[in-house]
């Protein structure tokens, strides 16, 4: 599933008297299967990114086609299917729903979609496995440490089967050690199953990981880079 965006402005407050040019004429595209780090510092607009990607925040003008289809044009009950069926989230604060257990967060997704419960039951068991959490299933997220929350986040935003992850600072609330190990996680699921990974970040440890780098500042993209060695 390829991700081609075209001119991609996005300005808010743009009747204002102060505008603020979050994106500015950005054309960029990411291919089936990379694992990519957007970087900038606070404000460059790499949040804004992955929200108009991921059909949460609407562009002011401009493209983004993924698979062949302007999403731009979709209507918001259109936009939200589309995330649903083809898009997982990662978040820095996990947003895990705090009354469900690991395991029923990560059938929650699969819920929604209509997957029979069976199904969901086998699919939840197997990630949870996956990312290390099977002695962790029947927690909630409040008897968990960061770093496992984190883990059933990424469970989750897999759940459904999706053609490409947006983690949107993943690792900022992780120590070195739960950075590592999910990482490692994330680079085995890209290799493996060839999901496609796209992080805003500004953390070195994700970068160095990144198999291409993407620069961004003041909304405007200052370099693109294909990693040697990874």
């Amino acid at each position: 599933m390829t991700i081609s965006m075209s001119a991609l402005t996005k300005i808010y407050n743009a009747d204002s008297e102060f505008p603020v040019h979050a994106v500015q004429a950005l054309s960029l595209t990411i291919e089936p299967g990379e694992f990519v780090a957007i970087m900038g510092p606070s404000g460059s607009g790499k949040t804004t990114i992955l929200n108009m990607i991921g059909g949460i925040d609407e562009p002011t003008s401009g493209q983004i086609i993924i698979d062949g289809q302007d999403i731009v044009g979709l209507s918001e009950k259109q936009r939200i299917a589309f995330r649903r069926d083809h898009i997982g989230f990662i978040f820095q604060d996990y947003s895990l729903l705090p009354v469900l257990t690991a395991m029923e967060n990560v059938e929650f997704v699969m819920q929604l979609q209509g997957v029979e419960e069976g199904k969901c039951r086998r699919r939840a068991n197997e990630l949870l496995d996956q990312v290390g959490l099977s002695n962790q299933k029947h927690k909630r997220p409040a008897k968990m440490s960061g770093g496992q929350q984190q883990r059933v986040a990424v469970a989750r935003a897999l759940a459904s089967k999706p053609r490409f992850v947006m983690a949107d600072e993943p690792t900022a609330n992780l120590d070195a050690k739960s950075t590592s190990e999910l990482l490692d996680i994330m680079q085995k699921l890209n290799e493996g199953e060839g999901t496609t990974f796209i992080f805003s970040t500004h953390d070195p440890r994700v970068i160095k990981r990144a198999k291409r780098v993407i620069v961004f500042e003041d909304g405007q993209l200052v370099s693109d880079t294909l990693q040697s060695g990874q």
